[in-house]
């Protein structure tokens, strides 16, 4: 958890919600005694996108993905006539 004055929420509200999107409780607080008045969370937790292909969807290279072309095919991807 972390806590900030009102102040200190207005200079660094910025990355007071990155913190929050990433899932951190971030309370803040006023006066003093430095009160807890408010509470900033996320609508939803920031998930940063990756790019690639998931397992999940059932995806899978074959076994000779990795093996080198034919010649024939070799040429047809270099241009050399069909």
């Amino acid at each position: 958890m972390i806590s900030a004055t009102i102040f200190e929420a207005k200079t660094n509200l910025s990355e007071l919600v990155k913190r929050a999107q990433r899932g951190e409780e971030v309370i803040i607080t006023s006066g003093r005694e430095k009160t807890p008045v408010a509470r900033l969370e996320a609508i939803k937790p920031f998930k940063p996108k990756r790019l690639g292909v998931r397992e999940t969807l059932g995806f899978v290279l074959g076994e000779g993905f990795w093996e080198p072309l034919p010649e024939e095919e070799l040429r047809l991807w270099n241009g050399e006539g069909e």
